[in-house]
């Protein structure tokens, strides 16, 4: 299989997934009309097929270590059960977040949601897998939840005035980041325990978990959303090709992401590499600044707290990075 032999290449892969995990909400964007329950089960389709696709070219080819199937028939059955129970995590991490920024806006829902999540997962996977230097993890992770914060302000200009924040609201943006960062742990005892998985191998049963879990929360969500009304299958059936393709491509680009953030990890540790692929909502700024001009005539601070941001980010990934190289 693939693995980077360089922490130079590993960074190129993480930066790959911040970019991929920034940028794939972007095909919801196109859609015309078509619900985000609905268009979440080709997404969630997306996300398996491509890290089937990667497992069974990137990796069951190379000299490094073994092969995929190889490695499904040899690995422990409880790093399997970890892997689908990270997926399955996040998955229901990933719907309550879209529901909460439906609810509280991009403004609340990202610094909460986010700021939690890099909080929790890293702490929990540098217990889990203690690589990097300590300090120097902790000071990029504080820049990185400072820049959210900062992102979460800028947001905030543009709906001033706007929707209130309900307790609800809020308990819903806590829960996504508090389980969005409980999947890393899961992830790392795969990667790190007896007979281990590797990370395309966790990769496949991560999102064959996340498919599978849409049956269960995302069709529950369906029938009692947390916002809007109920909706059934007879929308799916309905949505346009395009709307469908849509999906799957969202998918397609999330997996991609993830699969080379798993393969990042297996060098440089899941705490570091979780850490840079949660500079997400960074790239999903720049998307809002560039594409959709969500700030075509946004006021001073706005503009000021998007370029703290920015800063803040560059300090979190220049520190991150720097957290390896200091071990």
């Amino acid at each position: 299989m693939f693995v980077p032999e360089t922490f130079g290449l590993a960074m190129v892969m993480m930066i790959t997934s911040t970019i991929c995990w920034g940028s794939w909400a972007n095909t919801y964007k196109l859609t015309k009309g078509y619900r985000f329950e609905l268009f979440y089960w080709d997404y969630a389709i997306g996300i398996l097929l491509i890290s089937l696709i990667l497992a069974l070219t990137m990796g069951s080819t190379g000299g490094s270590g073994e092969g995929f199937l190889a490695n499904v028939r040899a690995a422990d059955t409880g790093n399997i059960v970890s892997a689908m129970i990270g997926g399955f995590i996040f998955n229901i991490a990933n719907l309550l977040l879209v529901a909460g920024i439906e609810m509280a806006g991009l403004a609340v829902a990202f610094p909460v949601s986010i700021g939690i999540a890099l909080v929790v997962g890293v702490i929990m996977s540098y217990a889990n897998q203690p690589k990097g230097d300590a300090t120097m993890l902790a000071l990029g992770v504080v820049m990185a939840i400072v820049a959210v914060i900062m992102d979460g302000k800028a947001y905030g200009r543009l709906s001033k005035g706007g929707q209130g924040v309900s307790r609800k609201s809020l308990i819903v943006c806590v829960v996504s980041g508090v389980l969005m960062g409980s999947f890393a742990p899961f992830v790392t005892r795969a990667l790190t325990t007896g007979h281990a998985l590797t990370p395309y191998s966790i990769a496949v049963f991560f999102t064959l978990a996340s498919l599978l879990c849409c049956f269960v929360v995302n069709v529950y969500f369906m029938k009692k959303p947390l916002v809007g009304t109920p909706v059934d299958f007879s929308g799916f059936f309905k949505a346009t090709p395009a709307d469908h393709l849509l999906g799957v491509l969202g998918g397609l680009i999330w997996g991609t992401g993830t699969v080379f953030n798993f393969v990042a990890a297996s060098l440089v540790g899941v705490a570091i590499s979780y850490a840079i692929g949660q500079a997400a909502p960074m790239v999903a700024a720049i998307w809002g600044v560039f594409v959709w001009k969500e700030f075509a005539g946004a006021d001073g601070k706005a503009k000021a707290y998007l370029a703290l941001m920015f800063v803040c980010y560059a300090l979190a990934l220049y520190l991150i990075a720097n957290a390896y190289n200091a071990a």
